[in-house]
């Protein structure tokens, strides 16, 4: 009978132990919705502004120039709090809207920390993975309740161009 109780408690607790991990998601919804629509006309414009390579990355916020000089048309949108344009390990292309998930404030802007490789919120503190894991949470108050950064989508276009638009 011992030896039942004691089974029963090892499972018990062995089943509580593994919930959190089975219920894991991230919330990449969370900033509210707005357009992005980058274009880079050609491939001497994506060449100059685009990401050159792996763990390169660029920030896209019309009102603060950023990047410098970056030719910004009429139409073109950059979302919530600004576009990050990165280039994963690979050198693939991934962007991501650079509004943190928990302070939701398009002011408030994560940052690329270089010697972490993260993108980091410098109000909440919060940190990203933004060249491995899509934007996600890896700490802070972010990872606890499961916010990651809202993403947009790296295409090519007509004519050879490349975009940056929302899903």
């Amino acid at each position: 009978m011992k030896i039942c109780k004691y089974l029963l408690k090892t499972l018990i607790i062995a089943a509580g132990a593994l919930m959190p991990a089975a219920c894991h998601h991230v919330d990449n919804k969370r900033t509210p919705p707005a357009a992005v629509w980058i274009t880079f006309t050609n491939q001497a414009v994506w060449d100059k502004y685009g990401v050159p390579g792996a763990l390169s990355y660029r920030y896209f916020i019309p009102s603060l120039r950023l990047p410098e000089n970056f030719p910004y048309t009429a139409v073109m949108k950059t979302g919530y709090g600004g576009v990050l344009l990165v280039a994963d390990i690979n050198g693939i292309p991934r962007a991501y809207d650079l509004s943190c998930p928990v302070e939701n404030s398009p002011d408030i802007r994560i940052k690329i920390d270089m010697e972490t490789t993260d993108a980091v919120c410098p109000k909440c503190g919060s940190h990203y993975d933004v060249f491995v894991n899509y934007g996600t949470p890896t700490s802070g108050p972010a990872a606890k309740s499961g916010f990651g950064l809202t993403r947009y989508m790296v295409g090519n276009g007509p004519n050879g161009e490349y975009r940056v638009i929302s899903r």
